[in-house]
């Protein structure tokens, strides 16, 4: 028997239990239920407005069933309870159906307690919210007592009622359009930002199509503040010290229009690995992703960096409403931690920014000691930087002035320093804008490196050269995805210098020239512009690098990652279409409304009817989602299985007898060497399709040959 599939408050309640045990953030928990649920996009709303409701208000919720039974409840009874009374009171749904479906989840044995609680909650109604308006702030807003104290002393009562009740609120959501992937068509449930152009509000379902895409990418608004004080110019070398997940990183390599270098770092791995996926879906081609601390960053590369972007990790006062566990596992520890972090990166980031150079650090928290404090004590650590006024790289005005008494007793000039209050278009930021001493170094012109790049390029391409794979015992053989991770490894220790975990790839497969020549072969033919670039070959692996010295830092990518040799033919890699899908000459191209679009998102094969035979990239409206093989799968309804990797015969032929024979012999008197033979019909005597694949190209003339067997009606040839 099948059983039925758990519905929204269900899906609510799994939530709430995995809170409760402490598995992960509610976010993650939420999209988690509701993928295994299968829920629609309505039923996935409801899911998380019941989820959030009842983490903003836990506390509360907590106090109104101590006020409505006395005694224990079990963790499952106070989760139910929870749920019901937030539908009750905080999300006015109706009373009836709140209370039905309340019950329905409890046990056997709950189901009549958890009944006659919410029902005398019912009745008691008016009392409960009109007391709610004297409780103290930690009760009626569930935040820690201390934590509203602080507040309190900092900014006074009325700004820290008002932060509250703002913390309980549901967030808007915005999404940032990404220039590097554009579209052409705007989804109908964006709405444009008149203050904020390329920034839309999500009126309606979130387009997860333009997301897992690249041009579209989750974030606020006020983000860009960050990004827009830094001014970054084509050319430049950006250092993004605390980068992931990759939001601003993304905004930095926008600006930078794919001139320059931008370096975005982060020390925690698997944040790392989200950071590279990320930028490698938005189509950023001049990145390296570092795993590195920003300490160890400065002592490879000091004084490098035209402009470095700092914004810290920190206690995320102004996170709380769009995460539970930010409030949850807020404490002073975790504030002093934040500052004490804060100021060892600032100082690592000082170093590694050239003279002249322009620093712009920036908190999502209130706490003084992260913000104000923290830009105060650096001003006195470092006399060679001075405070800039926070608005000079911008032409409108924004947020408000810092304040005084938060420098922890410092001289500052808080009239340069900028912070945004919720109530002023924002969930909590602070940003400084820092100027080293000296003069700034001249760009090279557009389209020009250095002499000290090119350099660096032809160390690059000689350590490539002189990789392994030039013969030898063969390697064992691999699976597709140990085979990318290796060739990944390999393109990275031919920039950066051989680490002491990299194994030999690809050996006894292919040369570094033969590698090089199979990727030129493969450019000229699908992206011509991009044949004569610097390219990097280590054992089947090839990357198109960007400028960027041998430092023994932990590189995860340098570059665009183009692809590998695999079976003696060029393979490409996601990322090379993402980047440069702008430029492939085969393209299959989708609408957004095209069923096809969705199918090829989830991994399916899809229909290919404008790209030609060969690899492709897949365009939606114009803008890239990927590439593929496009390979023939049917014959006039048959389904034949066709490779499309090899030089390719297709003859179509009656099923008879010596039919084969004659192709066999026709191929053999020339020279060809079969790799693959196969044999599909529709049924005995009837059509039958000989496909046969080799690694030679076909001689001229052997379709004219095969027709001159009667039971032969057609040849095609697919030389790839």
């Amino acid at each position: 028997m099948k059983n039925n599939p758990p519905s929204p408050r269900q899906t609510a309640l799994n939530c709430l239990r995995s809170w409760h045990a402490g598995r992960s953030f509610a976010e993650t928990l939420v999209d988690r239920e509701c993928s295994r649920a299968a829920l629609p996009p309505a039923d996935r709303h409801l899911v998380q407005a019941l989820v959030f409701s009842v983490l903003r208000n836990q506390t509360w919720l907590d106090h109104v069933i101590g006020t409505l039974r006395k005694g224990k409840l079990d963790v499952e009874a106070r989760l139910i309870l929870q749920l019901g009374l937030s539908q009750l009171f905080l999300l006015g749904m109706a009373d009836h159906a709140a209370v039905y479906e309340t019950v329905n989840l409890a046990s056997v044995r709950l189901r009549g307690l958890v009944n006659a609680i919410l029902r005398n909650a019912l009745r008691r109604e008016k009392t409960i919210l009109e007391d709610r308006e004297k409780l103290p702030l930690s009760i009626h807003y569930s935040a820690p007592a201390w934590l509203v104290q602080r507040w309190t002393e900092q900014m006074g009562p009325q700004m820290t009622r008002d932060l509250l009740r703002w913390n309980n609120t549901t967030p808007r959501l915005y999404v940032r359009a990404n220039p590097l992937i554009p579209m052409k068509n705007i989804p109908a449930s964006l709405a444009p930002l008149d203050r904020a152009p390329g920034w839309f509000s999500v009126e309606g379902l979130l387009p997860l199509e333009e997301i897992k895409t690249g041009s579209l990418y989750v974030a606020d608004p006020s983000t860009r503040y960050s990004i827009d004080l830094l001014a970054p110019q084509p050319g430049e070398e950006i250092l993004d010290a605390c980068a992931a997940p990759g939001g601003k990183s993304s905004q930095l390599a926008a600006a930078l229009q794919g001139q320059g270098l931008l370096v975005s770092n982060e020390y925690v791995a698997a944040r790392a690995e989200i950071l590279k996926s990320n930028l490698e879906r938005m189509g950023v081609s001049n990145a390296v992703v570092l795993n590195e601390t920003p300490a160890r960053i400065a002592a490879a590369l000091p004084e490098f960096f035209d402009r470095v972007l700092v914004d810290a990790p920190c206690s995320g006062e102004g996170m709380f409403r769009k995460e539970p566990a930010a409030l949850a596992q807020h404490c002073e520890a975790l504030v002093k931690q934040c500052a004490e972090l804060g100021a060892d990166i600032l100082d690592s980031a000082a170093a590694a920014l050239a003279p002249g150079g322009e620093l712009v650090y920036s908190t999502c928290t209130f706490a003084p000691e992260e913000d104000e404090g923290q830009v105060a004590a650096f001003l006195q650590r470092h006399p060679e930087f001075t405070l800039a006024d926070v608005l000079g790289n911008v032409d409108y005005s924004f947020g408000s002035e810092g304040e005084a008494n938060r420098t922890g007793g410092l001289p500052l000039d808080v009239s340069k320093v900028r912070r945004i209050w919720p109530c002023q278009g924002g969930e909590g930021h602070f940003m400084a804008r820092l100027v080293k001493a000296g003069t700034p170094r001249t760009l090279p012109p557009e389209g020009e490196y250095t002499p000290e790049e090119q350099l660096w390029l032809a160390a690059a391409a000689e350590a490539g050269k002189k990789g392994k794979g030039k013969g030898g015992k063969p390697a064992r053989e691999q699976d597709a995805r140990a085979a990318r991770r290796a060739d990944s490894r390999a393109c990275r220790d031919a920039v950066q210098g051989t680490s002491r975990r990299t194994r030999d790839t690809g050996a006894g497969e292919a040369t570094p020239a033969q590698s090089l020549a199979a990727w030129q072969e493969f450019a000229r033919q699908y992206f011509p512009a991009l044949a004569q670039r610097p390219a990097v070959v280590h054992g089947g692996g090839v990357l198109l690098p960007v400028a960027f010295p041998q430092t023994g830092l932990h590189v995860l990518r340098a570059g665009v990652f183009v692809g590998s040799v695999q079976k003696g033919r060029f393979v490409p890699e996601h990322h090379l279409f993402t980047a440069f899908g702008g430029l492939c000459t085969n393209c299959e191209q989708l609408t957004l409304a095209d069923c096809r679009c969705t199918e090829y998102l989830s991994g399916r094969e899809v229909e290919a009817r404008t790209a030609a035979d060969g690899w492709c990239c897949v365009t939606v409206d114009g803008w890239p989602l990927g590439g593929g093989k496009v390979c023939i799968v049917r014959i006039n309804g048959v389904e034949v299985d066709f490779t499309g990797e090899y030089n390719a015969l297709i003859v179509v032929q009656k099923d008879k007898p010596g039919v084969v024979a004659h192709i066999t012999k026709i191929l053999s008197d020339r020279g060809v060497n079969i790799a693959f033979m196969r044999l599909f019909r529709e049924e005995k005597g009837h059509t039958a399709y000989t496909i046969v694949e080799s690694d030679e190209r076909l001689p001229e003339g052997v379709d004219a040959l095969l027709l001159e067997n009667p039971n032969i009606t057609d040849v095609m040839v697919v030389q790839p």
